[in-house]
């Protein structure tokens, strides 16, 4: 990573500026520069220079005809993110600024200090409190016009994008577990990967999948080093190839767009709630049948004394009653008849009262267990042991239940953010700490089908693997660790102890970046996959105004290597989101349609999500409409 020192009033126009302070900042800034090739100005605490994060130990693709790892970085070195800090850092005539601290307080009053200096900045803030993130932008444009009362609405009308980390990096991390793959895409709730499939055999017709991406290198080695760049000539990577090429492509393995989806056991739903539970499980099945005993009982001796006596039906129930509950004279001076009857009604109350007392203890039980947390069914198999229910494994959960995968989770602490998450999931959770002797088999470790080991440790998540690699020798893990390098050390170290085994080392920050990237580029990007040492982005746009899309047809929109149109918003205008690539909320999709006609005309209101690489999504960019406070990608 290039640094360039400090200088006094820069030219920094276009730039992008980035504030925070952990390693999200600096991975953040490594995106922007090497996906996007953006200018961009670092804001991070003072350190010492040995203290100073490196780049990456696996950098992203970087495009040679670029020049090779992107425009030069610029650091300020500020211990908070003050109005003189973002004035040091061009913030006054930057297009974008990202607030990434973890207190969001912090980054909250440095979003209304920069709003201040440049009303039409993109504001990208990291926000843990959704309630409060919703209501920031708002915040922040009431906090403009109180401060400059004339100031144009056009101009103040910038996005505001309010992200957190464990959302952004929830969906790769529930990909890595479901599909092991870190390349996904969320698009209208719908959660996309890009698959790599060997080339086919003779004979054999490939799966396209919802489209076809890329065509893989058609060569393993490369002599000069350069294989899956643009100088590997016809043998690199071919992105964005029409049909005709993907047809006449012999011993090229492929990259195709798919949904990511779960064939498998799902998880059986809860019985018990907290609302209250059906009579039939109130009580066990031994005690219903003995109450049914003594219900057949009491009616046999009704019948009895009916039969036995000159007492009418109602008169031999009551009979019967008040001798079931020895509150009736003793028969001294009854007939023989009556005196035995009331004798066994008696024997047949005393078997009633510890049924009675019974049924109290069960029904309380009952009610007590709806609202405790459940065990993992003896038969579960096929599952995902979630570890840890923070604020990112809480995320993950959620998500995997919205797939329909059976999860049990494990975590030590009684009062951890994902608690009353998992008990109003009904998801079985074991309340003890991993590194103990039994936690991991009673998650039934030995039958799931993935780790995931997401705790803030870690240690901890290192320990967990290896404990569960000793259970279950063929375990796919994956591990959320907080450093880039030590995620890949760790990679290797156990790919290397367990060729057969697939493990996944994931850095929350290294998974977030795509995310908080594409939310500085425009609300437009939707994420971004790396192919070999290419990129392909992909991006939500409005038909209106681009000469490449508008009245034309699917088929004639298409421009191989450069734009491919993938999906239609078919929600209406005015009822859809903004934001394709966020979560949405619960209930609600977009309806994207994905299997468009290739005669489709597209409609100046129309929203297309496309696949494009970045001189494509450059060149569409500047041939359509731009705010002034929306600058093309590129």
């Amino acid at each position: 990573m290039t640094i360039v020192p400090h200088q006094e009033n820069p030219r920094t126009e276009g730039h992008m500026v980035v504030c925070g302070d952990d390693g999200l900042a600096h991975r953040l800034a490594a995106e922007l520069r090497e996906v996007y090739r953006r200018r961009v100005v670092l804001v991070v605490p003072v350190t010492e220079p040995h203290e100073r994060p490196t780049a990456p130990a696996t950098p992203l693709p970087a495009d040679p005809s670029h020049g090779g790892a992107g425009p030069p970085l610029r650091e300020v070195d500020s211990s908070a993110p003050t109005r003189e800090a973002l004035r040091r850092a061009g913030a006054e005539s930057a297009d974008a600024l990202a607030l990434l601290y973890e207190d969001d307080e912090t980054n909250l009053r440095a979003a209304l200090a920069a709003r201040r200096l440049n009303p039409g900045l993109r504001l990208v803030v990291r926000m843990y409190n959704r309630k409060l993130g919703d209501q920031l932008e708002e915040l922040l444009d009431q906090a403009v016009l109180l401060n400059e009362p004339g100031v144009d609405r056009t101009v103040l009308d910038a996005s505001t994008t309010v992200l957190s980390d464990a959302d952004t990096a929830a969906p790769a991390l529930v990909a890595t577990a479901i599909a092991d793959t870190r390349k996904v895409v969320q698009a209208g709730g719908l959660l996309l990967r890009a698959a790599e499939r060997p080339a086919p055999g003779r004979g054999e017709v490939p799966d396209p999948g919802l489209c076809t991406l890329a065509l893989l290198s058609s060569t393993t080695s490369d002599p000069a080093g350069a294989e899956g760049s643009d100088t590997s000539g016809a043998r690199g990577p071919d992105l964005l190839p029409d049909d005709r090429v993907v047809l006449a492509s012999q011993g090229r393995g492929t990259i195709v767009l798919e949904a990511v989806g779960r064939a498998g056991p799902a998880l059986p739903p809860r019985r018990l709630t907290r609302r209250g539970a059906p009579l039939g499980e109130l009580f066990s099945a031994r005690l219903r049948w003995a109450l049914a005993g003594i219900v057949a009982a009491v009616l046999a001796l009704t019948v009895t004394t009916i039969a036995l006596t000159d007492a009418g039906p109602v008169e031999a129930a009551y009979l019967t009653l008040l001798d079931l509950f020895s509150i009736n004279d003793p028969a001294l001076e009854e007939p023989t008849t009556r005196q035995v009857l009331q004798l066994l009604s008696g024997l047949v109350g005393l078997a009633l009262l510890p049924l009675l007392v019974a049924a109290a203890l069960e029904a309380l039980g009952t009610f007590r267990a709806a609202g405790a947390l459940r065990r993992p069914p003896r038969t579960l198999s096929g599952h995902i042991v979630l570890l840890g229910l923070g604020k990112i494994g809480s995320r993950v959960l959620a998500r995997l239940r919205e797939y329909d995968v059976p999860v049990v989770c494990v975590e030590h602490d009684p009062d951890a953010r994902g608690i009353p998450l998992a008990r109003d999931l009904g998801v079985p959770v074991i309340l003890g700490d991993v590194t103990d002797d039994g936690v991991l088999e009673a998650a039934r470790i030995h039958r799931a089908d993935a780790l995931l080991a997401l705790t803030s440790s870690d240690t901890t998540n290192l320990e967990a693997v290896l404990a569960a690699r000793t259970l279950h020798g063929g375990l796919r893990t994956v591990l959320r660790l907080y450093d880039d390098d030590f995620a890949t050390a760790v990679y290797r170290t156990l790919r290397s102890a367990h060729p057969d085994a697939v493990t996944r080392s994931r850095s929350v920050s290294h998974l977030a970046a795509p995310a908080f990237a594409g939310a500085m580029m425009g609300r437009q990007i939707l994420g971004a996959i790396p192919v070999e040492r290419k990129v392909l982005l992909f991006a939500a746009l409005l038909v209106a105004g681009h000469p490449h899309l508008e009245g034309r047809t699917v088929a004639e929109s298409f421009r191989a290597d450069s734009w491919r149109v993938l999906a239609l918003d078919t929600t209406d205008a005015s009822a859809r989101r903004p934001d394709l690539a966020s979560t949405p909320p619960d209930g609600e999709r977009s309806e994207l349609l994905w299997d468009l006609h290739p005669g489709y005309v597209l409609q100046p209101r129309d929203r297309v999500v496309i696949a494009a690489t970045r001189r494509g999504l450059a060149e569409l960019l500047a041939t359509g409409p731009r705010p002034a406070s929306e600058p093309a990608a590129g």
